[in-house]
């Protein structure tokens, strides 16, 4: 029998993992599949957002270059 002094509350990964693994039936494996996904998917975005923000940083420095006019 389980004391109850001893249980933990599940970590957010445990609860995620619960929630795709209820989403898919029970299906365990479609589960893993599925969160593989919406990671990969996460992944890709932060990407395009960080290589989004580079290009806009290397844009400001162009434009805040001096070209010796003066100033």
């Amino acid at each position: 029998m389980l004391d109850r002094a001893t249980e933990t509350e599940p970590t957010e990964a445990e609860r995620i993992a619960h929630a795709y693994r209820v989403a898919s039936g029970g299906n365990a494996w479609a589960a893993l599949v599925r969160a593989v996904e919406d990671a990969l998917t996460d992944l890709a975005e932060a990407e395009r957002r960080s290589l989004r923000r580079d290009r806009l940083i290397s844009y400001g420095y162009v434009r805040g270059r001096h070209d010796g006019g003066g100033r």
